[in-house]
Parts: C-alpha cells; structure tokens; sequence
C-alpha cells in the first residue's frame, strides 16, 4: 500500500509539494505547498478566515488572511507551515482532520464563477441533466472522483491479468461493415462513396476471430463498442467492454481466463478476493429463478408444482403444461386486495393468464378465492412444496414452462431483488444457452440466440435438423448480482458445420458469401478451434463503485433520451456537410 509520503512524491511538481488530503500529524512543522479549488470559506473574526482546499485526495483547511479575498471554487495555490489544529477542533470525519495549515500565502491562479449546484454531496440531489450539463464541475465532486478512480483501477487490473495469461492487447478498426449481431447499429456515411455506409462497431467479433485464423492465439482490447438501442440503467449507446479471443481451448479455458480477470479486477476495488465463480445451466436458470441473468443474493426460487395438480379439478390447473410457485415470506398482511390485484395486473402485462394467490394462515390453512376449488391433499401438498408458513404469501402460475418461468422470475425481482450494488457480490456462469429463439415471423427461420457464429453442443448434433429448438449451444454469460456483464461461445471453424448453422437460420450460400464473405473466406485457411468472451466494463465498475447506474461511473454519458446537456449532441449537420456525404434529411414527420 502506498504511503502519504510516498505518494506525495509521485504527485510533487513544481507548484505544489503535497496533495491536499495527503498531509498528516508526520508533517508538522514543514512548510508545504498545496493546490485546489476552494471547497469553502468560513469568517473568523476580523482577522482570519478558514479555508477548506480541496483537491482529488481530499480537503486540508487553511487558516488565511481575513483581507484575502478567495471564494468558493476560485483555483488557489497555499503555501504555509503545517501544524496541529487546537484541541476541541480536530475532525474525525476527513483523513486530515488533526492538522491545518497556518502563516498561509495564498495565490489565486483562477477566479471563479459560483457553481451552478453544490460542490459536495447535496448535489446528488440535483436534476440529473443539471449534473450532465455542468459534468466538468460535477466531476469534481468526492463521488464521482471516487468513480472514475475505481474505473481505473478496474481497467488497470484487467489489463494486468490478461496480460499475466499471455493475452495480447491488438486495437480493432473502428469504421467497419455493417453486421448482424443483434442489435440496432450507427451508421457512418462515406464521403468518397456517396451512397455507401460504414458501421460503428457493436463489438470487434468478426476480427477477433480473424486474428485467431492469423494466430495471435490469445487476443483482447478494451474495446469501445457501439449500439443504436434505447439507453437505460445499464446501457449506453457507447459502452467499454473487455474482449477477448482464444485458440485451441475448449469452454472451461474461456470462463477459467475471463474469470480470472474479473476477480482481480474485484479485489483490487474491495481488497477481497471473491470466491471462484459458480456455474449453472441456462436451463436450471430458468428453473430455479425464471430469468436467464438469475440474482443469487436472495431465495423465493421458483418452485415446481405441476405433479401437484396432475389430478386437479380446477379448471385454471387442469391441463396446464407447467404449473409453478413462489414463497414471499412472511409478507401475507402487506398484501391488502389491491396489492394483490396488482401484482395480478403486473403478471398478465407480463404475458400470463392470470395469477393465483394464497395466504398461509394462522393455523396453517390456506386463504384464497380458488381455495374451495382445491382437494384438501392439494391444499397440503403446496404448502409442503413451497414450505408456507403462517404469515407466507403464495404465488402460483400456470401456463407454458417458458412463461411459468418469466413471469414468476420477474415477481421474484420485484418483490425480493435489493439494489444491484447492494452486497454480496454473487458471480454466475450461465451456461448451455439455446442455439436458436424463437421463429423469425418473415422468414419462419429460427433466430439465433446468440449469433450465427456459435457452435452448438456436440450433444445434441444428433438432433440438429430434426428438432433445431431444442438444440444447446456452448454460449455462456456473466453474471453479477442480477446484471448480465457480458457473453460469449466457442465458435464454429469448421465450414461444414456453419453451412448447416446457415441452412437452418435460412441463410443461402449466396446470401452467407454476401454478407459475410470477408469474414468466412479466410477460415478456408486454417481456423483453430477457438472460442471467446466480452464483458461490460460499465457495468462491473457500477455495481463495485455502489452505483445502480453506469451513468455515474462515465466520465460523460448521454441522458436515458440519448442527449449530451453538455455539448447539446445530437445537433444538425450543415447543409455543406450533407451536400459533401451526398445526404438529403426528410422533413419532420407532421
């Protein structure tokens, strides 16, 4: 750990000789020079006035010259003696509460304006485009300095890790072909080929995979990707991920190496080193907690209840192909007729015929409105299945397995999920995501879950043209307290194999050279087994740095509409501009 001496030294130049925050009882006596923005200015008689400094480490207060005139946010060099503060004054509650400089000679080097909002804390109160608006100023605050410090830490030990494992950093092109990963992409037009577009890069896939066909073995970038989608809590239109490519591995070699990153960049945030990372199929996911990015921090798993009702007589069970359930503990009183025709409410939004409730009384009977529809044996059973208790609420649906799952995952967050950051921090693999999702509604095709490039499980190959939808995939994701940090697969190199992938996503040989002929001609040239993993930077930084939004772990983010309040981006583009690209805007929808 480095010391105040020590990193007074790193940070000496040739106008301060120490950091504000860094002066301790060890320098009493010396004279120093500090430098910063005045934090606060408090009147002390006719003759002093005490000034808090502040720089990145933290506050030092300064006795000066009542004559003097600096104020809030002025940029001032301080030279003066250190010494300790009268008893009855010390400050337990900053790092240099036991002393203060005095015999001060100040030099104002910037007046300032007075800021728009609160230099400190009370500014998280502040409307949010307020904040993005003047982030130079906000960004001066203890928060957000802390933020941007972690980030870097983060970023640094990645970059040590996978450095450690033999990885090496290569920088993709930014300015690329339009590719069908899944998401919306920005388009850039081309100048010297009017009519043309380059694409911003919703990830380097394409050419990390390229540069395993030319042997960099094991490759990865911070890398800053792009996506046209509707901004959120956890996305941005621009994001920084860690991505990474490796030959000749198989799954286990991909989550061992991108998992070893991860806990280093965790300890070096917390000093504690997480355990190994546990894995679970997509499959059990969806199970135990109806989601496929499942929040391990708190029980009310789903529980299965179908062989329950096999021989139910009520009407909303019978013939129902999955029937589950969930335990809310001792939560039955909070829940007053319209909570519950909420949460009811809540479950059809979600895509569910209806949602049945039962409270666990006194005696251990179930009250309900579907109770009298129910055997006595049936109204045992589930309370032995979900182990009701008196004063426990019951939640049961009844549907297909796929939306039994969703939406008694989704009540589970509602009900039980704390803030993201909240500890602990519970790491998961998913693993063995389906191949394909769903039916394309153009083309009847099915889609694939992850991309075209995926290699399904050798498994199940057996059943790949007869029953494609229940095919596995050697696709996996990260996850971090209910945020999916990233995903990634072992990918197809053999032609024969990503033909078939194409033939079943609809995709003909003329249509794959089209699209992706750059990209699959080189692997005529020897492509070694490879497979590889990307995740969101934003995202891990958030939930270590206790924030519940990237927003406040990004230098300078856009709104949730997509603005910047700073530079006022997206603005129009002059005539001469789009005249050059050869680009004519449509006029305003009326």
């Amino acid at each position: 750990m480095t010391t105040p001496a020590e990193k007074t030294s790193i940070r000496q130049t040739s106008m301060r000789s120490h950091m504000c925050g860094d002066l301790r009882p060890s320098e009493i006596s010396q004279t120093v020079s500090v430098c910063g923005w005045v934090a606060k200015r408090r009147e002390h008689g006719d003759r002093l006035a005490f000034v808090d400094l502040r720089d990145h480490t933290g506050i030092i207060q300064c006795v000066i010259d009542n004559d003097v005139d600096v104020r809030s946010e002025y940029v001032v060099r301080i030279t003066g003696v250190v010494r300790s503060r009268p008893q009855g004054t010390i400050n337990s509650n900053i790092a240099t509460g036991e002393v203060e400089i005095g015999d001060c000679v100040v030099e104002v080097l910037r007046s300032a304006e007075a800021p728009p909002f609160p230099v400190d804390a009370r500014a998280d109160d502040v409307d949010e485009n307020v904040r993005l608006q003047y982030r130079y100023i906000d960004i001066r605050r203890e928060r957000m300095q802390r933020n941007l410090r972690t980030r870097a830490k983060v970023n640094s030990a990645v970059r040590a890790s996978m450095e450690r494992q033999g990885f090496v950093e290569v920088e993709t092109p930014m300015l690329v072909p339009s590719t069908p990963e899944g998401a919306r992409e920005f388009l850039v037009p081309s100048r010297k080929e009017p009519g043309s577009f380059y694409a911003l890069p919703q990830s380097p896939q394409l050419f990390k995979q390229l540069l395993m066909v030319a042997g960099i073995d094991r490759y990865y970038q911070i890398a800053r990707c792009l996506r046209d989608e509707d901004l959120r809590a956890d996305r941005q239109y621009e994001f920084m991920q860690l991505d990474a490519e490796m030959s000749f591995v198989n799954q286990d070699d991909v989550l061992e190496a991108i998992g070893e990153a991860v806990v280093c960049a965790a300890e070096a945030v917390t000093g504690v080193r997480p355990d190994p990372i546990e894995r679970i199929t997509w499959r059990q996911a969806m199970e135990r907690f109806g989601v496929d990015k499942p929040d391990l921090r708190f029980g009310m798993e789903l529980t299965e209840l179908t062989s329950v009702f096999a021989g139910t007589e009520f009407k909303a069970f019978a013939g129902a192909s999955s029937i589950k359930g969930i335990r809310v503990e001792a939560k039955a009183e909070e829940f007053g007729r319209n909570k519950l025709d909420a949460l009811t409410d809540r479950a059809k939004k979600i895509g569910a015929k209806g949602l049945v409730w039962m409270k666990v009384a006194a005696d251990g009977t179930l009250e309900s409105p579907v109770v009298k529809f129910l055997s006595a044996a049936e109204q045992s059973a589930v309370i032995t299945a979900l182990q009701g208790a008196p004063g426990d609420l019951l939640l049961i649906v009844a549907d297909e397995w796929e939306m039994t799952c969703e939406v008694l995952g989704q009540l589970r967050n509602d009900l039980g999920r704390p803030p993201v950051h909240q500890g602990p921090y519970r790491y998961v693999w998913v693993t063995e995501f389906p191949l394909f999702v769903g039916i394309n509604k153009e083309t009847g095709q099915p889609k694939p879950g992850h991309h075209p490039f995926c290699q399904p499980h050798p498994d199940d190959l057996h059943m790949f043209e007869s029953d494609p939808m229940s095919v596995r995939s050697m696709a996996y994701d990260l996850v971090l307290n209910g945020w999916e940090l990233g995903s990634g697969s072992i990918r197809i190199h053999e032609p024969d194999m990503q033909r078939r992938v194409f033939t079943a996503l609809g995709i003909s040989e003329e249509e794959a050279n089209r699209k992706f002929g750059f990209f699959l001609k080189p692997f005529t040239y020897g492509a070694p087994p490879h497979g590889g993993f990307a995740f969101g930077l934003d995202r891990l930084v958030a939930i270590l740095a206790g924030e519940d939004n990237i927003r406040e772990v990004i230098a300078f983010p856009k709104t949730q509409s997509g603005q910047d309040p700073m530079t006022n981006a997206p603005t129009r583009a002059e005539p001469k501009q789009l005249e050059e690209l050869g680009i004519r805007v449509l006029p305003p929808k009326a």
